[in-house]
């Protein structure tokens, strides 16, 4: 082994991009300096080097914004402490509607950064010529001006980073290649390199399109893939001024900056290419891809159409580089389920620069803690699935991925590429009745049904979209018949031995030494008492349950659970999801149903409200489960799936006389926002405790050995007064719709935020709820003693609010 090369360090860290060099530098920041960088060429080779530099700070949620502009923030902090100029030009941007609905997602969006408390104009299109004068105003309706966001010199703040991890211990090593990372007894022990070992308490994966394979190999899940980036910098302009605002013209999906007295031009295309299918070189360092001008030739020529100086105006600079793209378009952070003290930071999307101060400093900070030190969920790695590290699915979801930075962010958008994946039994029967799937971790779910007549397709918009009238419809068949939802995608697990109670006590707030078949709603908290899951258990005997959560937190809560075992319980965890489809059969004539298939008792004297049993549906006996995510009587049908299709044409063939219609998503979501049923993600995070977002009563305060967190809500308890809670809210304009993160306002206060919303058929009312803010408490007389609004695209509407439901608040309908 070189005798230059440490043995061992706290912390060692595989790439030297901008992210890896931000990781070293926080850190050394929070007092851990024994860290080791390692790069396998030179610093800001792979993709760093080449990309553009831009710093914008609005993004599509609160906690990614708040990093963006902290790395904004801190750049101008970063040149002063080392020396090191990082090229940042606080010139501002400015986004260019060349539409009325790219107007509105753009004031959505500035509404938003109020809410983040970000400095935001909406101007109009005069003011943006003023601002850009080489700019052709054909089409342009108005656009948002972020004076806080700017440019700066990639490589220059990598170098800045690693100065100042140097200056406080740092090792920073180049042209060492990390071979493997060792890994034992679960945990990640170091990394073996062409210079020999180097022994490590934590390893850090931010070696960006390197990263899926290094990781892959220790059976780590790091779906990302590189996608080829293209822009062009011009020759000389004269006259240009040298504090032009970057320029983002999304329905023409470009970007133009001023270099130094030329002009850059990249795009992000709707139709993308892939690369590295077949690995990436040995020798791969500050390298360009080929050129393809066939390729970046449409966007070419919009682009002198939109500033004619173009057209005069030779090319310097023709550059294609690659970088990494996730499924999701969201970077990937976070310790690895599979392998614990290894931590990744990589799959940016092209937002990279702007996001590697921030997310260098949580990382560090989660690092030191081994948890998140704020609500992350957005990009935690454990967000991912297993599936998603296909090589085939990576490459075809990828075409779409890098384009969809530009293109309209739609509510209810769905993916188009790499569909199909994971579908449940009743796939082909629910197309057949009209289904229009949407896709959430992978699966085919029917968001809503098509009648006859009716294109089974979305036409997207900011108002109520084509199948608003037909998820009507599905809604007031769950109030007034019975409806069919498949729920095949809500992940099961099976927790069974003789210490499954203890354990299952210790991580649920609530206790579960219940009768055998009682259904318990929970949450599990961590140390803080946020909430890391929402979820359903159910006893099945006396020592074994069975957990029910959603689809996309499968892999989250699966990991969870699992790292919260003691070693040498007798406890053993079993996801059994892909062989129990599960239907939800909802509505006032669900028992009528039910009873009718099965010959069994569905009385509320048999079959209380929050109990399991199993019946004979067709030739199978099945699991159901009398609960409900839509406010009204019902039950869930757990199905062994090789008895799906005879349970399912039984139920529907049954159902005819019963008036029974499909439903899709989006009337369970519409139905579960009536009943103020949380979402968690949404309306429940890490940074919520169960008080705080009105789940007090699942807590069992005195159960024998306590749970994870509890000490945090006896204080909160203890204090008498809430300054933050989760409220109910329903617009008096029934034509707006909220979405998410929509300011509230009391006068000229903001005091919260919508968490989600939806339009609610069975009130006919727009509704949502979020979380208010009051340091005196939020309290119902304080709800009712002031008037809000909610900020919808630059316009404040009045709204009602509620610390209780607005349908069925006394839960009577589900109970009858």
């Amino acid at each position: 082994m070189s005798t230059t090369l440490k043995s061992h360090a706290d912390v060692v860290i595989i790439g030297g991009g901008i992210v890896g060099a931000s990781i070293a530098y926080h850190l050394t920041k929070i007092g851990i300096t024994d860290v080791t960088l390692l790069e396998r060429k030179q610093l800001t080779c792979g993709t760093t080097w080449h990309a553009a530099g831009l710093i914008g700070q609005l993004r599509g949620s609160r906690r990614i914004t708040e990093l963006a502009k902290y790395t904004s923030d801190l750049l101008y902090e970063l040149e002063r402490e080392t020396g090191q100029a990082t090229g940042f030009k606080q010139n501002g941007s400015i986004s260019v509607a060349l539409n009325h609905e790219r107007l509105e997602e753009l004031k959505r969006g500035a509404s938003m950064a109020k809410n983040f408390g970000l400095e935001v104009e909406v101007i109009t299109p005069s003011e943006i010529k003023a601002m850009w004068p080489l700019l052709d105003l054909n089409g342009v309706v108005g656009g948002v001006f972020l004076p806080k966001d700017g440019q700066a010199n990639p490589t220059d703040i990598t170098q800045a980073f690693a100065k100042g991890a140097r200056m406080r211990g740092a090792t920073i090593r180049e042209h060492i290649k990390v071979e493997k990372i060792l890994v034992e007894n679960g945990r990640a022990v170091g990394v073996r390199t062409n210079e020999g070992e180097i022994r490590a308490n934590t390893v850090v994966l931010a070696a960006g399109m390197w990263s899926r394979e290094l990781a892959a190999d220790v059976g780590v899940t790091i779906p990302l893939h590189a996608a080829e980036h293209f822009y062009v910098v011009t020759d000389q302009v004269a006259g240009i001024p040298s504090n032009l605002p970057v320029v983002r013209v999304p329905d023409e999906c470009t970007y133009y900056k001023e270099d130094a007295g030329k002009l850059l031009i990249g795009a992000f295309e709707p139709v993308a290419k892939p690369w590295g299918m077949n690995g990436i070189s040995e020798n791969f360092c500050f390298d360009a891809l080929p050129d393809d001008f066939d390729h970046f030739s449409p966007i070419l020529e919009d682009a002198m159409g939109r500033v004619p100086v173009l057209e005069t105006t030779g090319i310097n600079t023709f550059f294609n580089g690659p970088e990494s793209f996730t499924p999701d378009d969201r970077y990937l952070l976070g310790e690895t389920v599979e392998v614990k003290d290894l931590f990744v930071a990589c799959g940016f999307n092209s937002i990279g620069i702007q996001s590697s101060g921030g997310a260098g400093k949580v990382l560090a900070e989660w690092i030191r803690d081994r948890r998140a030190p704020v609500d992350l969920v957005d990009v935690d790695v454990r967000r991912m699935h297993s599936f998603q590290n296909n090589k085939t699915y990576l490459h075809d979801r990828t075409v779409e991925t890098l384009g969809l930075l530009y293109a309209m962010h739609w509510p209810f958008r769905q993916y188009e590429t790499a569909r199909g994946v994971r579908k449940s039994p009743f796939y082909d029967r629910l197309i057949s009745a009209g289904a229009v799937m949407g896709e959430v971790a992978g699966w085919e779910r029917p968001n809503w049904y098509a009648p006859n007549g009716v294109e089974p397709k979305y036409e997207y918009s900011w108002g109520k979209q084509n199948w608003f009238e037909h998820s009507a419809k599905e809604c007031l068949a769950v109030k007034n018949d019975v409806a069919l939802f498949d729920q095949t995608s809500f992940a099961k697990f099976i927790l069974e031995g003789k210490d499954a109670l203890s354990v299952l006590n210790y991580v649920s707030v609530s206790n579960l030494d219940v009768a055998i078949g009682k259904i318990v709603y929970t949450q599990w908290l961590n140390e803080s008492g946020g909430i890391e899951a929402d979820l359903t258990i159910t006893r099945l005997a006396e020592d074994r349950f069975m957990i029910v959560t959603a689809g996309a937190t499968q892999t989250r809560d699966f990991a969870w659970l699992k790292r919260h075992i003691p070693d040498g319980a007798h406890c053993f965890l079993i996801d059994i999801t892909s062989g129990l489809p599960m239907l939800g059969i909802m509505g006032p004539k669900s028992r009528a149903l039910l009873e009718k298939v099965s010959g069994a008792d569905l009385s509320n004297e048999a079959f209380p409200f929050g109990t399991s049993q199993e019946i004979e549906i067709g030739y199978s006996k099945v699991r159901a489960s009398r609960i409900t995510y839509v406010g009204e009587l019902g039950w869930e049908i757990y199905i062994p799936a090789e008895f799906a299709h005879n349970v399912f044409d039984t139920i529907v063939e049954a159902g005819k006389a019963f008036g029974l219609q499909f439903a899709g998503m989006h009337a369970m979501n519409s139905c579960r926002t009536e009943k103020g049923y949380r979402h968690w993600g949404h309306d429940i995070v890490i940074e919520d405790t169960p008080l705080e977002a009105g789940l007090g009563f699942c807590i069992a305060w005195d159960k024998p050995g306590g749970f994870i967190g509890k000490e945090v809500l006896v204080k909160q308890k203890a204090a008498g007064v809430l300054t933050k809670r989760l409220v109910q809210v329903m617009l008096l304009d029934n034509s707006k719709l909220m979405y998410h993160e929509e300011p509230i306002w009391l006068g000229d206060k903001i005091v919260g935020s919508i968490s989600s919303g939806m339009y609610g058929h069975r009130l006919d009312a727009s509704l949502g709820m979020g979380y208010f803010h009051n340091e005196e408490g939020v309290t119902a007389d304080w709800l009712a003693n002031n008037q809000f609004e909610v900020e919808i695209a630059w316009e404040r509407f009045p709204i009602k609010v509620s610390l209780v439901p607005f349908y069925d608040p006394k839960n009577e309908l589900i109970k009858s």
